[in-house]
């Protein structure tokens, strides 16, 4: 079993990347693989619907030019999700938003029901607002939520602030031991074990 954790911070080891790397040591221990990936600085497209990825059934997004598709294809061989983000104005990093909407739209057959959950850090505020936001990409895409003791939020400005959240860092340990739980569960008999779906049935207004 694998996770694939997103830092979605331009600063390779600042805040959000203690946070993830408290959640990853906790997977470790409990037998789980733990890779986190860095979006980098370089900018990051935002989707612009053009379809050309449905349209060619490419299962990845019609522009490779950025990290974007190179994650996607990590989800490959993952089977649960962690994106974690600095707080900008109440809301993710404006970057990594564009990475998940990209690759959920371009490439959401490779996360369908896999466990996934967020971890936001913040200096003083805008926090759940950032962590809602994710959210609600994981569930538009029939993914699990994975919860934590309280909300998956980390406090910190100065780098390495972060590590004194005594708190926050037991959030992110009981996240990882949630995530681990649920795992093993799905794949208790080997291969996963994961609900039936009824067919989509798209309503585009409400009559």
């Amino acid at each position: 079993m694998k996770v694939l954790l997103i830092n979605g911070s331009p600063h390779k080891q600042g805040n959000t990347f203690l946070a993830l790397n408290e959640v990853a040591k906790t997977l470790e221990q409990n037998g789980v693989e733990a890779e986190i990936v860095h979006i980098g600085i370089k900018p990051v497209r935002s989707c612009i619907a053009c379809g050309q990825c449905k349209m060619k059934n490419l299962n990845q997004c019609v522009f490779d030019d950025d990290i974007c598709n190179r994650i996607s294809e990590k989800l490959d061989t993952a089977d649960a999700l962690i994106v974690g983000s600095p707080v900008y104005y109440g809301q993710p990093n404006g970057a990594v938003l564009s990475l998940v909407q990209r690759m959920f739209f371009s490439a959401g057959a490779k996360v369908q029901n896999k466990p996934a959950a967020a971890v936001c850090v913040c200096r003083r505020g805008g926090a759940t607002a950032a962590y809602q936001t994710l959210n609600m990409c994981f569930e538009m895409m029939n993914m699990p939520v994975v919860t934590s003791q309280y909300w998956n939020i980390a406090y910190g400005r100065e780098p390495g602030q972060a590590a004194l959240d005594t708190e926050g860092m037991q959030t992110m340990r009981t996240l990882a031991n949630n995530m681990a739980w649920l795992l093993k569960k799905i794949y208790a008999n080997g291969n996963p074990d994961y609900p039936e779906r009824e067919p989509w049935q798209p309503m585009h207004f409400i009559r």
